[in-house]
């Protein structure tokens, strides 16, 4: 069959069915939208039906319904389960989008909306894909099922407990996951790893109310000035995180891993340039690449305390706030990071002030060998479609359930994205390139047939 020409040919309906259901508000972390979800998981199961899946279910939870199909006729074949999401970030500031967020709209071969690169535009290719394959009227090459959530932007609360349930349900030889990027346009990439997460509140107090400045001032503690000295104090002078046994769990970087992270070839000269800046940070001994992916970090994400109005207001804080998140890798384990944290906090609190330590997200970080053969034919079908090999590479962002899915059904998870760095996801104006949504068709249906 001659894929091409049949995607070609039905190019503008498959569009037109993507902006329908772009055109979704499924926004989980928003509760006003829990209809649109709801919405957009009936929509996605309708889809699947009309494509020839079979056993669409959709599973409530005590959050948003997670989506099941299969096509099981292949005996003796392999199984492959598709997981992805269909909720979507929210959208503010609303006035930054060009366009309404909810109103697709194609300019410059890209589509515009909120999910068109993340998930919705990349989990799509996967059923067009399979309806393709089905289409022929011949037995798929493999057996197919599906695992789509609509709370991946909220942590996959309830995805967990499903996995668990059901795990002989969806039981396979692989996942694949499209929810990743390429390096670059004509440039395709497989991550090998996925940096897990861990986050905490910290809060500091000293005195019972704020202080005069003028009749207290040097002879009590402040809560910014403590809390200050307190994050101060978890990093050294060369960008080392200087929490005991923070790096317990976390191996060497091989010269082999490190020659594949050096094909990304990537500019840091152009990385400063780009974003304004006179210098990068990061460890000592390892380059932008390295630190942004394949290193754990702990990042001050917001520090909050004390007076912040307009003019001078002459006051000693007595409350001061810090939150704080992690990227693990290798083995750590995020309860355990945590756990180190909040000792290290509690003994570099210093005297006269009264910490407080709330530990919250925990996910698990994800790695797989590059040489597993399930990669390598994935790698094949990327360059046969785009006529270059994709480099293997180790990705700075999480997504949790990846690690469970993984372990949970012991089996190798692929992750061919067909996104791009600068396709804004999670910003306003986010989009997805169409020579990716054209690509992508062909490189799935290429993977599909050669396992």
């Amino acid at each position: 069959m001659d894929y091409k020409a049949y995607f070609e040919q039905r190019r503008e309906e498959h569009l037109n069915q993507l902006k329908e259901w772009i055109s979704i508000p499924s926004i989980s972390a928003l509760s006003e939208h829990k209809e649109d979800v709801n919405r957009a998981a009936n929509w996605l199961a309708e889809t699947l039906k009309k494509a020839g899946l079979e056993n669409v279910e959709v599973h409530q939870t005590q959050g948003h319904p997670i989506v099941y199909a299969d096509h099981l006729h292949a005996p003796g074949r392999p199984t492959v389960l598709v997981y992805g999401h269909y909720d979507v970030q929210p959208v503010d500031p609303l006035h930054l989008w060009e366009t309404p967020p909810f109103e697709p709209q194609i300019r410059d071969n890209k589509l515009y909306a909120r999910g068109a690169t993340d998930d919705k535009g990349q989990l799509f290719l996967h059923l067009k894909a399979v309806e393709a394959l089905i289409q022929q009227g011949t037995p798929l090459p493999v057996n197919i099922k599906l695992c789509i959530e609509g709370e991946e932007e909220v942590s996959s609360t309830n995805l967990h407990p499903f996995i668990d349930t059901y795990k002989d349900k969806l039981a396979a030889d692989v996942v694949v996951i499209s929810d990743t990027e390429l390096l670059a346009p004509g440039k395709p990439a497989i991550s090998t790893g996925l940096r897990g997460l861990c986050s905490l509140d910290v809060s500091v107090r000293t005195a019972k109310s704020d202080l005069h400045s003028g009749t207290f001032g040097g002879g009590v503690p402040n809560a910014l000035h403590a809390l200050v000295s307190l994050l101060a104090s978890l990093h050294d002078e060369k960008g080392r995180i200087a929490v005991e046994g923070f790096y317990d769990d976390v191996p060497d970087l091989t010269p082999e891993m490190r020659a594949e992270l050096a094909r990304k070839s990537f500019d840091e000269e152009q990385q400063k340039l780009t974003l304004d800046l006179d210098a990068l940070y990061g460890e000592e001994g390892y380059s932008y690449v390295e630190r942004t992916g394949a290193r754990p970090t702990l990042e001050i994400n917001g520090m909050y305390g004390g007076f912040q109005g307009e003019g001078t207001k002459t006051v000693i804080p007595c409350q001061a706030h810090a939150k704080i998140t992690c990227r693990l890798v290798g083995q750590q384990n995020p309860q355990d990071i945590l756990d180190k944290i909040e000792r290290h906090i509690r003994s570099h609190t210093p005297p006269g002030a009264r910490v407080t330590v709330t530990q919250r997200e925990k996910g698990n970080p994800f790695t797989i060998d590059p040489s597993t053969p399930l990669l390598q034919k994935a790698a094949d079908a990327y360059e046969r479609v785009y006529g270059t090999r994709p480099v293997f590479t180790k990705d700075g962002g999480s997504i949790p359930i990846v690690e469970a899915l993984s372990r949970v059904l012991s089996v190798p998870v692929v992750l061919m994205g067909f996104g791009l760095p600068d396709e804004n996801l999670h910003a306003p104006n986010e989009h997805f390139h169409l020579e990716n949504f054209d690509k992508g068709l062909l490189t799935i249906v290429e993977f599909l047939n050669s396992i």
